[in-house]
């Protein structure tokens, strides 16, 4: 199925929660916000959450540094 992340048209496999999206993109290792149709995902629901076929999605990665 077909995602836009961050503006680009993406192919994501079937019954993806946000947990796994944000782990098969490699940004498992910090903080990320997420926003699915103009609504934020809370963390405590990223393994819960399905990603569904058209869902326009926003991640953040935060980072830090100075």
């Amino acid at each position: 199925m077909n995602v836009m992340i961050n503006g680009a048209l993406t192919p994501v496999r079937d019954g993806l929660t946000v947990r796994a999206l944000i782990e098969d993109l490699g940004l498992g290792g910090g903080p990320v916000a997420v926003e699915i149709n103009r609504a934020i995902v809370p963390r405590a629901q990223h393994a819960e959450h399905l990603i569904a076929a058209g869902d326009v999605i926003e991640l953040v990665h935060l980072v830090g540094g100075g």
